[in-house]
């Protein structure tokens, strides 16, 4: 296989969600930092919102994550003519990972990771506050763990395994 640093490849992941409003954002921000230029997140929903957690940016804001580009979006945007080709297509939610989805052009690996849904956190502001950094530090536990897959070494089936095994180990030792 040719790996990415011969080719300048860069691997579009699309993390869907229900609402886009939270898991899926978190993940998009999460993976356009730990993926160091070789990977760059994206994200969508089949029902969103139309914006985006408080919570959730607050969140991302404290960590110093960009926010700037982050908004709420249908996952129609990644199904249209001239939509950046998506090389992974990675549910969060499981009400999305039910829903039939869009065809992807190229044919993305995908997989299923659920989390816990923060934006349906009751309680103090502390306590939801505190449930979106739990759910933060899960998403960021598993996209350690696949932007560091060599990725260029494992074929399609073994690479689309790996993504699902890590969907179905708790998300607090992913």
């Amino acid at each position: 296989m040719i790996s990415t640093s011969e080719t300048g490849k860069v691997y579009n992941i699309l993390f869907l969600c229900t609402g886009n409003s939270a898991r899926s954002v978190l993940a998009e921000a999460i993976v356009d930092r730990l993926g160091q230029g070789r990977f760059k997140g994206y994200s969508a929903g089949s029902h969103p919102t139309g914006r985006v957690n408080p919570y959730a940016l607050d969140l991302l804001k404290s960590l110093d994550h960009p926010t700037g580009e982050l908004r709420s979006k249908s996952w129609d945007v990644f199904a249209a003519p001239g939509a950046p080709q998506m090389d992974f297509v990675i549910t969060v939610c499981d009400n999305a990972a039910g829903e039939v989805c869009p065809v992807w052009p190229g044919q993305p690996v995908t997989a299923h990771w659920p989390f816990r849904d923060p934006a349906a956190a009751g309680g103090t502001e502390a306590e939801k506050r505190q449930v979106f950094a739990d759910v933060y530090g899960q998403i960021h536990r598993r996209v350690d763990i696949f932007v560091n897959l060599p990725i260029d070494a494992l074929d399609r089936l073994s690479l689309q395994k790996r993504l699902r095994e890590m969907g179905t180990s708790p998300a607090e030792t992913a």
